[in-house]
């Protein structure tokens, strides 16, 4: 009796206080919602970031400028922020990079240098062109590398279409299609004998062709698609090298070799400024009842600096952004401490990232949860487990909590598998700390957007990364209330499948802290 008294009385006030988180999750979620649709500030802080500020080459001016933007951004919210320094970096300031053909006729070619390519010391310099040859052996070619002196050498392969396959497949006849692909497979073969026949690797060639007195080194990444190439960095530390269009470099390398003898002319005034400070920006809302435990946003801060980083990450910068001003407006006091990390040099290794994990300890180990975001301006596709077992309990609880419209095509895995790399989340799962990827839909971010010359404000999808700015703040807002700490029991890894041994969980590995130095 005594017992069905006991039931009676708190079971009403065990549903009262359910309904009552209910009712205040969904009222939190609605202000969400309202404020990232009816006052969202994407678009400004889009063309303030990507427009205004521009590139973000890690130890470069431009990245300084964008970490005191971020801090000042925050600042105007009231959200406490600094940049913390974590290393230094060689740094290096883009100039004007003219490429022009003034032989056997007269053309302006649409190209740029390479991240930290020496400049041409204020000045054009102009030369004759010459292509890495076929040669049997090493030998052969230390014989042949003479020939370089006081010439522009061409270091890729010509492009045989400048078309993208699915250009060719939707108007080609299959067996043309096919043909082409076979003729090119082959080229690609002979492209790379032809280069292992050097005896040395692209840095190797690079600095080879300079020793040997080459006035510049001419390159063609062409990313497989119309008008895009990958813009990297330069393997030379006193000529000039320049990345040249497919259209542009193919017209040189014809040119080459049917004997009408190419000759450019190149001024390129870029800046090298020595070693820099090199920083992440964390912005901060302390927690309440449990302030000494975490929940993290994540984006990488740097680009590469051939178009703007507008998707690869400026887009996971703007989610992140956002994502903190609507929650500092709507959930001032969250349960638990709110911490954004904006990371310097992922590009170059996770460097930032892995920088903040072994600098503060402290907060991995009381980490309840780190949501990533970095492949492009689609909306968020996937959502892994990350290898934690019980990933699939919390994750989808929050999940359940977005409204349909912001999780619409959203695949989640459990319990995954623990990122090895690619971006800044792994840095934090090979600590063991629980870091999820926001994987987005792809908007043909490999061929036209990642690390291309068209990486520019044009490309990004404003609905989507609105989508995920507010998909990013409603998680985060569950994983603050949530009464729970997430457990960070791991998988068991299947056996390595080339040498049989166990599957062995990702290992925490140690920053570069100066960098851009041989």
């Amino acid at each position: 009796m005594k017992r069905f008294l006991l039931t009676a009385v708190l079971l009403p006030a065990l549903m009262s206080n359910n309904l009552q988180a209910q009712n205040k999750d969904s009222l939190m979620v609605a202000a969400i919602v309202k404020e990232a649709t009816s006052n969202s500030q994407l678009q400004p802080l889009g063309q303030e970031l990507m427009d205004g500020i521009g590139p973000r080459l890690v130890g470069s001016p431009k990245m300084q400028q964008a970490h005191d933007w971020a801090v000042a951004k925050y600042t105007s919210w009231g959200i406490a922020a600094r940049n913390e320094k974590w290393g230094e970096w060689r740094s290096w300031e883009r100039g004007i990079t003219h490429i022009d053909m003034i032989a056997p006729w007269v053309k302006t070619l649409e190209g740029t240098q390479l991240a930290w390519s020496p400049n041409t010391g204020g000045k054009a310099v102009s030369g004759d062109c010459i292509i890495i040859p076929e040669v049997k052996d090493s030998v052969a070619f230390q014989q042949w590398l003479p020939n370089v002196k006081g010439k522009f050498v061409l270091i890729s392969m010509a492009q045989p279409t400048g078309r993208p396959d699915y250009n060719w497949e939707e108007f080609a006849l299959k067996e043309s299609f096919e043909k082409m692909k076979k003729d090119r497979a082959a080229q690609q073969d002979a492209w790379r004998k032809r280069l292992s026949a050097t005896g040395l690797n692209a840095k190797q060639l690079a600095q080879a062709l300079e020793k040997a007195g080459a006035i510049g080194i001419v390159a063609s990444n062409w990313s497989n698609g119309f008008g895009v190439n990958k813009i990297f960095a330069a393997n030379t530390s006193k000529i000039p090298t320049v990345d040249v269009a497919l259209e542009d470099y193919g017209l040189l390398y014809r040119l080459i070799e049917s004997g009408k003898a190419p000759k450019l002319s190149v001024r390129a005034d870029s800046k090298d400024l020595g070693m820099a400070p090199t920083y992440n920006t964390v912005a901060e809302i302390k927690g309440t009842q449990k302030p000494n435990e975490y929940v993290m946003l994540s984006a990488h801060f740097d680009s590469w600096d051939g178009g703007t980083g507008a998707t690869d990450n400026g887009t996971g910068t703007l989610v992140m952004l956002e994502a903190m001003r609507i929650l500092k407006k709507v959930y001032p006091n969250p349960k638990r401490t709110i911490l954004v990390g904006h990371w310097g040099s992922e590009e170059q290794g996770l460097n930032g990232s892995r920088a903040f994990v072994e600098d503060h300890p402290d907060i991995v180990s009381n980490l309840q949860a780190l949501f990533n975001q970095d492949n492009g301006t689609g909306r968020v596709a996937n959502i892994g487990g990350a290898g934690f077992v019980h990933s699939y309990e919390y994750i989808t609880r929050w999940l359940s909590k977005v409204p349909e419209p912001y999780k619409q095509g959203l695949e989640t895995r459990f319990p995954g598998s623990p990122a090895g790399g690619g971006s800044d989340n792994a840095s934090f799962v090979a600590a063991g700390a629980p870091a999820f990827s926001l994987s987005s839909l792809s908007w043909s971010y490999g061929n036209y957007t990642w690390h291309t010359n068209r990486d520019t404000y044009d490309k990004i999808v404003w609905d989507d990364v609105r989508s995920n700015a507010i998909l990013t703040a409603i998680m985060v807002y569950m994983a603050c209330e949530d009464p729970n700490t997430t457990s960070r029991e791991k998988i068991i890894l299947p056996p390595n499948p080339r040498t049989g041994q166990p599957g062995e969980w990702p290992a925490k590995r140690s920053p570069t802290r100066k960098g851009g130095v041989e």
